[in-house]
């Protein structure tokens, strides 16, 4: 199992959420309001409506997409979030992959792909 993690623009998240659910058996994801920055940080106008300023630190909404799935619908989910999200400008996000060693349905105790 693969732990898939996207960091994507606000505005971006219907878009991407529709080309993810056109996904044959997507496993279906969680969606967290975060904020942070990056490298582009800079590159932004300071007080932009995207900006979040907190003890004299500029962070940069965006929305977190959490998704575990088979390995085999890893490349796929990833391929997928970066079409969707891509704008070509500065912030368009990141998506991490990493492995996932178990995971448990509380409500049938299902394990590991089961429980996807």
């Amino acid at each position: 199992m693969k732990m898939i993690t996207a960091m994507v623009q606000p505005f971006m998240l219907s878009k991407v959420t529709s080309a993810l659910e056109e996904i044959d058996d997507f496993p279906g994801m969680t969606v967290t309001d975060v904020r942070g920055f990056g490298r582009e940080k800079a590159s932004h106008a300071r007080g932009a409506p995207h900006r979040v300023i907190e003890d004299f630190v500029e962070y940069v909404k965006k929305e977190r997409l959490e998704i575990v799935a088979r390995d085999e619908m890893a490349d796929l989910i990833v391929e997928t979030i970066v079409r969707a999200a891509h704008t070509g400008n500065p912030g368009d996000g990141k998506v991490f992959v990493w492995s996932v060693d178990q995971a448990v349905r509380i409500q049938t105790s299902e394990s590991n792909d089961a429980a996807l």
